[in-house]
C-alpha cells in the first residue's frame, strides 16, 4: 500500500475528506465507504502520529492546530501525486496541452486577452480553461491545472511561482437604493459593519461569522446585490460588469488586489513558460 513516511496515502485522502466536510457522515458518503471504517482509519492515523487531529463533540467536528497543518500538507502531497500522474500521461501524448484555472467570472477580460495572445504564438498548444467557483489555487495543488490566474490577497499563493500581471483598488458593490450608495467613498470599517455584507467560504468550506448571506459564486452574489439582499467588496474591474440599479463605491483604505499568474515551482514545460511570457508581456 502506498505510504508517505509511514502514513498511507489512503489515510491522507480519508483525512482530507473529513477535514473539508467536518462531518464523518458526509465524508463517508463522499468517499463511497461506510462511516465506521472511516472513523477507525482517522483514529489509527491519530494514534500513528501521536496527536489529536480533530476535536469531536456530539454537535460538531473541528480541526485542531495539528489537524490544520496536516490538512495543508495532505493537500500538497495528494496534489503532487495527482499532478505527477496527469503530467506523466500528458508527456506521453503526441500533442501536449495546458489546463488554465481561473475563478468563474473573475478574470474574464484578462483571460480572453491572454488566450488570444497565446494562441497567436508559434508552437502554441491547446489550452483548456478550468473555471472554479472558489479556491482556484487548489486546482494547482491537486493537479487539475497546470497554471492559474489568482487574486492576492483573496487566494493564497504560498508555495507557488508567480508573476504579477496588474494591481487595482477595491470597490463595494451594492444596490443603488442602498443608503450608502451615493457616497464618493467608504472606509473598510464602514463596509465590514454592514449587516448585509456577503460571506465567502474559507478553504475548508466553512463560513465566517456574520449576518450577511452565504455565497459561493459570483453569479449568485450579483443576483443578491441586484435584489438589495447583499453587498460585497470586489476588485474595481467589476465596475464594467454591473447591472442597472447596482453601483460600485470605492473602498478608499482597502488593500490593493493583485492579479498574478501562478504555477507549481517544479513545472518546467516549454508551453507553460511561453504562456507565462505572453501573460507578462501584455500586463
Amino acid at each position: 500500500m502506498d505510504t508517505v513516511d509511514g502514513v498511507e496515502t489512503r489515510e491522507l485522502r480519508y483525512f482530507v475528506a473529513v477535514a473539508e466536510e467536518l462531518h464523518f457522515g458526509r465524508a463517508a458518503e463522499r468517499l463511497g465507504i461506510a462511516q465506521p471504517p472511516l472513523s477507525r482509519t482517522i483514529a489509527q492515523l491519530e494514534h500513528r502520529l501521536g496527536v489529536a487531529l480533530l476535536t469531536r463533540t456530539s454537535r460538531r467536528v473541528s480541526l485542531t492546530n495539528a489537524g490544520e497543518v496536516l490538512l495543508a500538507e495532505s493537500r500538497a502531497i495528494l496534489g503532487a501525486l495527482a499532478a505527477a500522474e496527469r503530467r506523466t500521461r500528458g508527456a506521453a501524448e503526441e500533442r501536449p496541452s495546458l489546463v488554465l484555472a481561473s475563478k468563474a467570472g473573475g478574470t474574464g477580460e484578462v483571460l480572453a486577452k491572454l488566450l488570444d495572445a497565446y494562441a497567436a504564438e508559434p508552437g502554441a498548444v491547446p489550452v483548456e480553461v478550468l473555471l472554479c467557483e472558489s479556491n482556484t489555487h487548489l486546482a494547482l495543488l491537486d493537479g487539475r491545472a497546470d497554471v492559474a490566474l489568482l487574486h492576492e490577497p483573496y487566494e493564497p499563493t504560498a508555495g507557488l511561482d508567480v508573476e504579477v500581471l496588474h494591481t487595482e483598488g477595491q470597490v463595494v458593490v451594492m444596490s443603488s437604493a442602498h443608503p450608502l450608495a451615493a457616497r464618493p467613498g467608504l472606509r473598510q470599517a464602514d463596509v465590514e459593519a454592514l449587516p448585509e455584507l456577503a460571506r465567502w467560504p474559507a478553504q475548508d468550506g466553512t463560513y465566517p461569522d456574520g449576518s450577511g448571506v452565504e455565497v459561493r459564486n459570483l453569479t449568485q452574489l450579483f443576483q443578491l446585490v441586484e435584489l438589495g439582499r447583499a453587498v460585497a467588496v470586489l476588485p474595481e474591474a467589476y465596475r464594467t460588469r454591473l447591472a442597472e440599479g447596482v453601483v460600485a463605491v470605492p473602498v478608499v483604505d482597502a488593500q490593493k488586489v493583485t492579479t498574478v499568474i501562478a504555477w507549481p515551482p517544479h513545472a518546467r514545460s516549454r508551453a507553460l513558460a511561453d504562456l507565462v511570457r505572453v501573460a507578462t508581456g501584455f500586463s
